[in-house]
């Protein structure tokens, strides 16, 4: 499946695509450390069900390019979903579907435009509401010890030391016993030199450094943080090393009346690639609804 470039947000993304042109969009979109490629189970899957599944690789994650404006906080990656909504001509029967960061940009797309997007399904990380003070207790901030490191200066230095090891450790950690050797080998090649690995780095800090944040984003940076108004599917490893299942709090208070939730079992961060099956089911069982 050869990545395709089409223009969105003054961005030129590159995507994978599988299904009918017409039929309804199903976005997805990845998160860190992560491609599009991490959709290759679930793109034939939509397509079967008659769906347009596209599968974008976020900006600044080659071989989208990395964006003139510089700006990664979620008000711009959410106007970048739903312009993608546009220029791929899709209308209100579309969906979209969003692991880690691609959650994160879910949630604020959907609750700025709701029009657009019939139903949502999310991975990894429930809306910001549910965590709430969980981030702060002593296992979470063990867990996501990573974020905050990525806003040293050390980070640029430290993440590309032999061969991008710091990748494989993510993977290792989050997802225990998973071999995500061509997965990871996917990532090292779209973020793996200075630009990109800064680019990837530079979601963290624009989350954390409100001087990051520009105005031209706001209106959708601030329904990162409302309540999700179509009803959504959120998915989480139990294992998950990253967003502990400790930690995630009570999505379905902060998602549409409809919304369902369920825990996947012998999976970890990288549930999409280490159950396919159960996620696909689950996935294409909700959109079906």
């Amino acid at each position: 499946m050869e990545p395709r470039t089409i223009n969105a947000n003054g961005v030129e993304f590159a995507y994978l695509e599988d299904g009918p042109s017409d039929g309804p969009l199903a976005l997805c979109l990845h998160g860190f450390p992560d491609t599009a490629h991490t959709w290759r189970h679930l793109l034939p899957e939509l397509a079967a069900a008659g769906y347009h599944a596209v599968a974008p690789f976020l900006r600044g994650y080659g071989p989208t390019e990395i964006p003139a404006d510089g700006h990664y906080q979620i008000g711009a990656l959410a106007r970048d979903a739903n312009a993608l909504h546009d220029t791929l001509g899709a209308s209100d029967d579309a969906v979209i579907i969003g692991h880690d960061w691609g959650a994160m940009c879910t949630y604020a797309a959907v609750a700025h435009q709701p029009d657009r997007w019939r139903r949502v399904v999310t991975a990894a990380v429930p809306p910001t509401g549910a965590i709430g003070m969980s981030l702060f207790n002593y296992d979470q901030l063990r867990a996501s010890w990573y974020m905050f490191f990525f806003l040293s200066p050390l980070a640029e230095i430290a993440v590309p030391l032999d061969e991008y090891a710091f990748i494989d450790g993510l993977w290792d950690y989050w997802s225990p016993g998973f071999d995500g050797a061509w997965d990871i080998a996917q990532v090292k090649e779209s973020i793996g030199d200075p630009a990109h690995i800064a680019a990837a780095i530079g979601y963290y800090r624009a989350l954390y450094n409100p001087e990051l944040q520009v105005p031209e984003y706001a209106d959708e940076q601030n329904s990162s943080l409302l309540p999700t108004p179509k009803p959504t599917l959120y998915l989480h490893g139990r294992d998950d090393g990253c967003m502990l299942l400790s930690s995630i709090g009570q999505p379905l208070d902060f998602l549409a009346e409809g919304s369902e939730m369920a825990i996947v079992d012998h999976a970890g961060h990288f549930l999409q690639l280490e159950q396919p099956a159960e996620v696909n089911r689950r996935i294409l069982g909700f959109l079906q609804k």
